[in-house]
Parts: C-alpha cells; sequence; structure tokens
C-alpha cells in the first residue's frame, strides 16, 4: 500500500482516499479498503486493534481541472 503518512503520528484518514462518511449517526465515520464503519476515525480504530499504524493509507489526489478551451477569434 502507499504510505504518504508521517511515521510519528501516523495517517490522517482526512487526507486518505478510502476515508468515506457513513449515513448511521452512530458510526459516521467508514474505511472503505478495510469495509468497515466507526465512531471513531478509522485509522484509530485500526491503531486500538492492531497496535500499529494503519498500512492502508493512500494520499488523495486532487482533481485536475479541464483545460480552457482558447477562442479562435480576434479579439476587438
Amino acid at each position: 500500500m502507499n504510505t504518504h503518512a508521517p511515521e510519528a503520528q501516523g495517517p490522517n484518514c482526512w487526507q486518505c482516499q478510502h476515508f468515506g462518511m457513513s449515513y448511521v449517526p452512530q458510526m459516521p465515520y467508514a474505511c472503505r479498503l478495510m469495509g468497515f464503519q466507526s465512531r471513531a476515525l478509522p485509522s484509530l480504530e485500526v491503531l486500538r486493534a492492531d497496535g500499529r499504524f494503519c498500512r492502508g493509507f493512500a494520499a488523495k489526489t486532487l482533481p485536475v481541472p479541464p483545460a480552457q478551451p482558447r477562442s479562435q477569434g480576434l479579439h476587438t
């Protein structure tokens, strides 16, 4: 997996492409990679259960805006 998270702090779910929000008020956070919902951020749940930082972290990529077409006419 892609681990671009600082080793001292662990991954930030808000910056992970697998992080999502659920529609369940009691469990608002979700990890799509591992397939679970939780009350706390998924990376904290993984740390509690495994004792290690999440190894599934993959940094979000920023969308590239579409190129604007250039006009062919004369500007007057």
